[in-house]
């Protein structure tokens, strides 16, 4: 049956086998829940083993929480003074490294190699104040972390009493460590000595800066570089390094010593001895020449001081002193630097403007507010901003004592001239005085471009400060030419005063007629003349000259010319015709024969060759037509040979203004044909005259 079950159906097989496959499963089944009754069993035993356990293990985990958080506070206290330790090493191998370096300096031969060992010998002195002051800043905080932990362990027990006093006794040993070493290190130790050495080789490297080629061309007035760059390195490391280790006041103060020194050594080599004279009284007792030359070489020394000397050393200091304080030191210490040299310059220059007021100062003055003038952008601009206030404000009071001198000068010059001060008598010849010569002369200078500019600026300012801003300008031209015009007033007013002295008729219009033509041909066709205009000159000099000439021509010759007139001849009678005719030409020669005198021995020669030929000819073309006139109408009751021909007359009158020594060398002529001849020969023509002649 089961065979034929078998093999007849095989979906019956499967399902038999399927059957004892789920019977197996089924087992399988009871079993597996049975062991995972078990395993629940032992679950929760486990679990009521673990919350037990939990139970007695929790005071434990508090206690391990407690350690970790005593742990971190303790690594908290200890880390900054490890920290501490390791800078206290740090600073102890840079303080070996900065003497290995300072021992190489002291071998060092060559200029070049020292700086570059100096710039090692700085860095290292940098980082040794970095660590230092790292160690300064941090000790008090660590110290303070570390005596928190140990009255905490202390206070809660939480440690051992052993480490408690560990910690305690390190808390002490930093405290005596801060106390004591900290401070010794940073102001007693190595870093204080090498800020010393710095110091020095700072002072040293400063004074090696020196100004060259002073004074060698006066034209070339150009800045110099001081120093190499290595050279302005150094110095400007140095002086950082000082600034950053509280030696600021140290650094500055060497700097202002040595530049000082050497900016004063630099113009003094120009020798400005001149500068030690510098009070109003001393100046006025210097010779003239010497206080020209002063004056002349104080505006050299003080445009040289500015350009070159004040110039380089400000671009110094910038490059030394530039970086410390964001740039406000540097225009101070430039200033301290100046102050002293500028203060020298400013008393010389002062002294000059306050001394006596002699008129000759007027151009030395003018020289000097000139070059002021001229330096005055420059001077502003290197002294310029609140450090250099006041060397620029008794700058400017420099200024405004040469405008006042130099307008009180040329004020009290004309004054001096119209009062007389020279005190001398007019001049016994007639000649021209030396006051109006030199007064000419002066003007004549003081209207030359050089002159004239810095004198209508003086002028002007002098104006303005007296009216003030509301007065209506007026042109440098207008202004200077009134100025000088008052002077020259003045010389006319002198020239009349002097000219009211002389006693003799003829002397005043000679003095008038070469003085006044002097004053106009020197004035002719130069810059005085220009500013003043032609017109002006013609009328005030040149017409009075020639006014003064016609009535000198007038008393001295036209006196002679009268004697020989005729209408007295005309009325007489016939027989004293002759007498009368000889006494008119007797007079006439002893006339003629005392001016020839005169011209020789009192009247000057009249200087200027072109007035001296005019008035030579208008003097021969007045006198000799009336005497040949009168020799020819007459000749009859005249002796011939005691008589001067026309053409010796002529001779005399050309040798009177043809100049002293022809003069001189014609008083044989003159010392012949004099008077007393001239009568001696006459008495014996008259005694032998028997008859009258008709008159012609």
């Amino acid at each position: 049956m089961e065979l034929i079950t078998n093999s007849d159906d095989p979906v019956l097989s499967k399902l038999q086998l399927a059957c004892s496959d789920i019977k197996t499963l089924l087992h399988n089944s009871t079993s597996l829940e049975k062991c995972l009754e078990k395993m629940d069993e032992n679950f929760d035993a486990i679990q009521e083993n673990v919350t037990v356990a939990s139970r007695r293990v929790a005071p434990l985990q508090s206690l391990s929480i407690g350690a970790k958080a005593l742990e971190t506070r303790i690594n908290r206290a200890i880390s900054p003074a490890l920290a501490l330790l390791d800078s206290f090493k740090h600073s102890e191998s840079l303080q070996r490294r900065l003497l290995d370096i300072a021992s190489k300096l002291l071998n060092e031969k060559t200029l070049k190699d020292r700086l570059k060992m100096l710039i090692k010998y700085v860095d290292c002195v940098d980082e040794l104040n970095i660590a230092l002051t790292s160690i300064s800043q941090e000790s008090e905080p660590a110290i303070q972390k570390l005596q928190e932990v140990v009255e905490y362990l202390s206070r809660t027990k939480a440690t051992d009493q052993y480490r408690t006093h560990r910690l305690r006794e390190t808390l002490i040993t930093l405290k005596v460590l801060y106390e004591t070493e900290v401070d010794s290190m940073r102001f007693d130790g190595l870093l204080d000595e090498a800020l010393l050495n710095l110091q020095d080789e700072y002072e040293n490297l400063l004074q090696q800066l020196r100004h060259q080629n002073m004074g060698d061309d006066m034209n070339e007035m150009v800045p110099e570089k001081l120093g190499t760059e290595l050279e302005l390195k150094v110095v400007r490391r140095i002086s950082g390094t000082l600034a950053a280790n509280d030696c600021l006041d140290i650094c500055i103060d060497i700097f202002v010593k040595v530049r000082y020194r050497r900016a004063a050594k630099a113009l003094m080599r120009l020798s400005p001895d001149y500068l030690k004279t510098c009070t109003p009284e001393e100046i006025d007792e210097m010779e003239w020449v010497s206080l020209e030359t002063a004056i002349a070489l104080w505006i050299q020394h003080f445009e040289l001081a500015v350009k070159v000397v004040f110039v380089t050393e400000k671009d110094l200091c910038n490059q030394v002193l530039g970086n410390i304080m964001e740039g406000m030191v540097w225009p101070e210490c430039f200033v301290k630097i100046a102050d002293k040299i500028m203060a020298v310059f400013f008393r010389f220059g002062e002294g000059v403007a306050r001394s006596d007021k002699e008129p000759q100062k007027l151009f030395k003055l003018l020289d000097m507010f000139d070059s002021l003038e001229k330096l005055k952008p420059e001077f502003s601009e290197i002294f310029e901003g609140e450090a250099g206030a006041d060397i620029c404000s008794r700058f400017r009071e420099l200024k405004k004592l040469l405008v006042h001198s130099s307008t009180k000068v040329l004020w009290e010059f004309g004054l001096q001239i119209e009062s007389n001060q020279d005190g001398l008598p007019p001049p016994h010849d007639g000649s021209v005085p030396k006051l109006v010569r030199y007064a000419i002369n002066y003007l004549k200078n003081l209207a030359v471009d050089s002159y004239s500019a810095p004198m209508a600026q003086v002028l002007r300012t002098d104006q303005l400060w007296k009216a003030g801003i509301l007065l209506t300008p007026e042109t440098d031209e207008i202004l200077l030419k009134d100025a000088i015009s008052n002077v020259m007033e003045a010389i006319q007013r002198n020239i009349e005063t002097k000219k009211s002295l002389y006693k003799d008729k003829v002397l005043p219009h000679i003095f008038a007629m070469n003085t006044y033509w002097y004053i106009y041909m020197r004035t002719r066709n130069t810059e005085l003349g220009k500013l003043l205009g032609e017109q002006y000159m013609k009328k005030r000099y040149r017409h009075v000259a020639e006014e003064s000439a016609y009535l000198y021509q007038k008393q001295a010759w036209g006196t002679l010319v009268r004697l020989l007139d005729t209408e007295e001849i005309k009325r007489a009678n016939k027989d004293g015709i002759g007498v009368l005719i000889r006494g008119k030409m007797d007079a006439f020669m002893d006339g003629f024969d005392e001016m020839c005198q005169r011209h020789r021995s009192t009247y000057s020669i009249i200087s200027d060759a072109d007035l001296r030929e005019q008035m030579k000819e208008a003097t021969v073309t007045l006198v000799l037509p009336a005497y040949t006139e009168f020799l020819n109408n007459y000749s009859s009751f005249l002796e011939f040979k005691s008589n001067m021909s026309p053409e010796l007359l002529n001779d005399l009158l050309n040798q009177i203004f043809e100049g002293v020594d022809q003069v001189a060398d014609g008083k044989s002529n003159l010392h012949r044909w004099s008077s007393s001849d001239l009568k001696h020969s006459r008495r014996s023509l008259i005694d032998q005259t028997h008859e009258s002649k008709d008159i012609p």
